[in-house]
């Protein structure tokens, strides 16, 4: 079996998700956003696909790096492939990024599936049938009824316990919004939350990611008192001796590093430093499933959990495949929109939950996409 054709379509789509000056999303009118799928063909007409923003895999970033390695390849010489792309980074960071990355591997691992009829979960380990979900919200936002308040955010967290959420993330105020970023109302959004939800409620908070220090400081020991779980992202992850420090005067377990690049690497840096009690990496973000497992078997080797960023079926496979990982991200999440409605391209959603707050893992094979390729067909309006 060799790799034959490597492809992407862009596609439009309908959406009522826009994004801010900042690149925060936020409910707003509906209108065609684009999307692109990648096509992995062998000579022996088996297929994989994976879906990312269009300026994650420009056009040259597939001529110049996945047709060069890829074409003529095993597709099950997965990792090889994966470390060929690694080198190319070197001097085209910018252009073969990490996001670009995982685009392309993930398309392999949907393939190898695919090909052998089970489920990404199943190949990677298969740890378990369902996993818990955490309600993650979208950040707060200025729209009266939505994100705007404490209270707000209080309320809201009502109904996502009502749904069956067993913990809650809050993404809070961030600019453009014109009184963030705000410790206070940080603070104020999380004892509202608290106070809506009780004691038996585990919940996290993602906020403003360039905190100093001090200001970190304060509001984790506020968390503590609050009794949240975790405390995520709240200064610039370059700064590992920045976590360092927090992590040490801290109790609540400090999680990271989220968007920093070095995949396992860095992660690697982290736990020898002392910078987080929890790692975190995504497969749409370190480098694609391959390195994210790379960072649960780092974790669970000095006994501490890896909490999976991001949903989507890369991420959910790797969390169907782990064991020190407790919850699945799922979301954005907001009052004025409705998450368990597919995107047009998709048949359904990949992480559907139940009544208890478990998503339970597809046993379609590859990543488990319900893909709706006569919809893309006719939408398609660029092919590269």
């Amino acid at each position: 079996m060799k790799i034959r054709s490597v492809e992407v379509s862009v596609f439009t789509y309908p959406t009522r998700r826009v994004s801010d000056s900042a690149g925060h999303s936020h409910p707003g009118e509906e209108s065609q956003a684009k999307m692109a799928m990648l096509t992995i063909t062998t000579d022996e007409g088996d297929c994989g696909y994976s879906f990312a923003p269009p300026e994650v895999v420009r056009p040259h970033v597939v001529n110049a790096f996945f047709r060069k390695v890829l074409i003529g390849q095993n597709p099950f010489d997965r990792e090889r492939l994966w470390q060929d792309l690694v080198h190319w980074q070197r001097g085209s960071a910018h252009q073969l990024t990490e996001r670009a990355l995982s685009f392309v591997e993930q398309a392999l691992w949907d393939l190898i599936g695919r090909k052998l009829k089970m489920p990404v979960h199943k190949l990677l380990g298969g740890f378990r049938e369902k996993v818990p979900a955490y309600g993650s919200t979208m950040c707060g936002d200025e729209l009266k009824g939505g994100l705007s308040t404490p209270d707000e955010f209080g309320q809201f967290a009502e109904k996502l316990v009502a749904r069956g959420y067993q913990a809650i993330k809050l993404h809070t105020w961030m600019p453009p919004v014109a009184f963030a970023p705000d410790p206070k109302m940080d603070i104020k959004a999380c004892a509202a939350v608290r106070e809506a939800v009780g004691p038996d409620i585990e919940l996290m908070l993602d906020g403003y990611h360039w905190y100093s220090r001090s200001q970190a400081l304060t509001i984790g020991k506020a968390l503590e008192k609050l009794n949240f779980a975790w405390f995520e992202e709240p200064m610039e992850e370059e700064s590992m001796a920045s976590y360092a420090w927090l992590a040490e005067n801290l109790a609540i377990d400090v999680i990271g590093p989220e968007s920093l690049g070095g995949k396992h690497h860095s992660r690697a840096d982290w736990v020898k430093a002392g910078a987080c009690d929890i790692l975190r990496a995504g497969a749409n973000g370190v480098g694609g499933i391959s390195p994210c497992m790379k960072v649960a078997s780092l974790a669970e080797a000095f006994g501490m959990d890896c909490e999976v960023h991001g949903n989507g079926a890369a991420s959910l496979a790797v969390v169907g495949a782990i064991r020190n990982c407790r919850w699945y991200e799922r979301g954005l999440l907001h009052p004025f929109l409705e998450y368990d409605e597919p995107a047009a391209y998709l048949n359904s959603i990949v992480d559907p939950m139940d009544e208890q707050g478990f998503v339970h893992l597809s046993d379609r094979p590859g990543l488990g996409e319900d893909i709706n390729f006569d919809y893309i067909e006719t939408h398609t309006v660029s092919r590269d």
